[in-house]
């Protein structure tokens, strides 16, 4: 039996304690009333942020280099077809590594492998499609993902912190009413914001399959961008 109240006493402690790390600590003042609540603002998406690797492998470092230049000028004129200046596409890494025979206890190098990623943020979602499939049809891109998003996600935000705070003050005013008083002035707030953003991976084998058939993308509409809010607020009581 005493085991039985000691554990239940560090588990209740240990759920103190990790609810604790949740929401920030606020000392509880008389007259006061301490409320919190989530909020969220819905919206289209106003940016696509297309994303792919070019990675060539060759017995060589030169030969390995050389084939993805040569990739990263087809990646350039697919661009340029689609009407998109190539200087708007970013490479986030550019790396060159030897790869080994691990079977080997000497480790003997078989060849070259260079990689680097390249970024695209893309308004005119029609065009999505188009440079997906032709960078496929070229081969020119591996791990391809399309995600969408705000470009101005702050403004998303504030009005998200707006819904909580209306529903954490609505809360608060109940309280109040119940408990005959009235709600007053604003004393503590915290806010903690959440941008939900949802990366579709592209299938490169299945998109070179057909090349006859249409985008995935084609037809559908880019799912809303989700901004959520969590707002803590201590009012006084009147």
């Amino acid at each position: 039996m005493k085991f039985a109240i000691l554990l239940l006493t560090l588990t209740l402690t240990f759920f103190t304690a990790a609810n604790a790390q949740d929401r920030p600590t606020v000392t509880a003042q008389p007259n006061s009333v301490y409320v919190g609540a989530d909020g969220k603002f819905e919206t289209a998406p106003d940016t696509a942020l297309v994303q792919f690797n070019i990675s060539t492998q060759a017995d060589t470092a030169k030969a390995a280099y050389d084939a993805a230049s040569k990739q990263a000028e087809q990646t350039r004129q697919v661009l340029k077809a689609n009407g998109i200046d190539p200087g708007n596409a970013e490479i986030g890494y550019f790396s060159v590594q030897p790869t080994y025979d691990w079977k080997n206890p000497k480790r003997k190098i078989l060849g070259y492998q260079v990689t680097s990623t390249v970024s695209l943020k893309l308004k005119d979602f029609a065009k999505i499609g188009p440079i997906t499939q032709q960078l496929a049809d070229a081969d020119v891109s591996q791990g391809q993902s399309v995600s969408y998003t705000l470009e101005n996600v702050d403004a998303a935000k504030n009005k998200a912190v707006e819904d909580a705070y209306r529903r954490a003050r609505g809360s608060a005013e109940t309280i109040a009413k119940a408990g005959s008083r009235a709600l007053g002035e604003l004393s503590y707030a915290s806010v903690d914001t959440f941008e939900n953003i949802r990366v579709m991976p592209m299938a490169r084998t299945a998109m070179m399959s057909a090349a006859a058939a249409p985008p995935p993308q084609q037809d559908f509409t880019p799912q809303q961008v989700t901004v959520t809010a969590h707002v803590n607020a201590v009012f006084a009581l009147k």
